[in-house]
């Protein structure tokens, strides 16, 4: 029944433009409209990672919900976390329409959106509000196009929402955003980390941990320094990946010049690569969250073997609609079952080496 509910709202959803669906789709979660399955409560699938106790490894990763209107109604679709932003101090309406693309021959999205939402404020006031209520809620933070010191746009979303946040995300890893990715650079990096890190420790809640998204288009260098910054500064972990720049083997070449980040099946194996080669530079016990086309439990399970301590998902949603995320959970349950898991961390760095050694095209 979920399966044919899944498909008559996509069909629905698909006869709009991307933008108008999204929009359409945050609306009717906010008006109780979709129905949200049980959440489920197998004590396998719970995990600790950074201080913090997840239900099930499983998240709704940013970008869906950019302006924190509907962290509960993720939650209960069966979610173990739900991440919401990119949140910027000031609101801006991001690049023009239109910006975002369907590749349905690749279970893929195209997005230019560059961090449209409405500011600090307005997402600030919904959070408060929510205050005291369960559930996991990451804040991810960027920082305004036209900024001009777009470190300060960093501290100035710790300060905002350390007090909020189950933890915060530092996101410099948008290709939509002009010179952001240069933030990623090692000199660039180490003075970021070193402000966010002064103004977390400043906050009204100095042990929020932070991560650090970083983008699938590295080289071994990037990923060496990267390592080492997160450690120098104590960074919690990282979010292993933002979208790609490659359009490698697509099906869908009408839409391969559009500009933007891919999301989707396709980024699914480098985001993967790039997260067992920053597993084995961290070591064992920083945290790492595995993103990048996680649309079945088989896929999670994987990013899980390649040393993902939680994984999130988003654009798998979009083609395989909102009973994924309790068919994915259900599918770990079964896993841990049938292999006789005490826990489904028991799993975590199986294939890292695999991985770790996969080529990137």
């Amino acid at each position: 029944m979920n399966g044919l509910l899944d498909r008559i709202g996509q069909r629905a959803l698909f006869a709009f433009d991307p933008e108008t669906a999204h929009g359409l789709s945050i609306k009717a979660l906010k008006s109780g409209l979709v129905p949200c399955p049980r959440s489920s409560d197998d004590q396998r699938l719970a995990v600790r990672v950074a201080g913090l106790d997840f239900p099930n490894p499983l998240g709704m990763a940013p970008g869906y919900d950019k302006n924190a209107e509907v962290p509960d109604a993720l939650l209960a679709f069966g979610f173990g976390f739900a991440e919401v932003g990119t949140l910027t101090p000031k609101p801006q309406p991001g690049n023009p329409k239109p910006r975002i693309f369907r590749l349905t021959a690749d279970s893929a999205v195209i997005n230019r959106l560059g961090f449209n939402n409405e500011g600090h404020d307005a997402a600030f006031a919904r959070l408060a509000a929510r205050r005291g209520r369960p559930g996991i809620v990451g804040i991810n933070i960027g920082s305004n196009k036209d900024a001009a010191d777009r470190i300060a746009d960093y501290e100035a979303g710790v300060a905002r929402f350390a007090a909020l946040a189950s933890y915060l995300t530092v996101n410099v890893s948008s290709p939509n955003t002009p010179g952001l990715r240069n933030l990623q650079g090692r000199e660039e990096l180490a003075g970021l980390l070193s402000r966010v890190a002064a103004a977390r420790a400043a906050s009204s809640n100095p042990a929020v941990p932070v991560f650090l998204k970083i983008a699938p288009d590295l080289h071994e260098d990037d990923l060496d320094d990267i390592a080492a910054e997160i450690e120098a500064h104590g960074i919690d972990g990282v979010i292993v990946s933002n979208t790609t720049l490659s359009r490698a083997g697509l099906k869908s070449t009408a839409l391969t010049s559009e500009a933007g980040g891919l999301s989707g099946r396709p980024l699914f194996a480098r985001s993967t690569a790039i997260l067992a080669r920053m597993r084995k530079r961290l070591g064992p016990k920083r945290a790492i969250i595995g993103v990048g086309g996680v649309e079945s439990g088989a896929t999670a399970l994987e990013k899980i073997r390649a040393g993902a301590d939680l994984v999130q998902l988003y654009t798998g949603m979009i083609y395989a609609g909102p009973s994924l995320p309790g068919r994915i959970v259900g599918e770990l349950s079964r896993f841990a079952a049938r292999e006789g898991l005490g826990s489904i961390a028991e799993i975590r760095d199986a294939h890292v080496d695999k991985w770790a050694d996969t080529p990137i095209d």
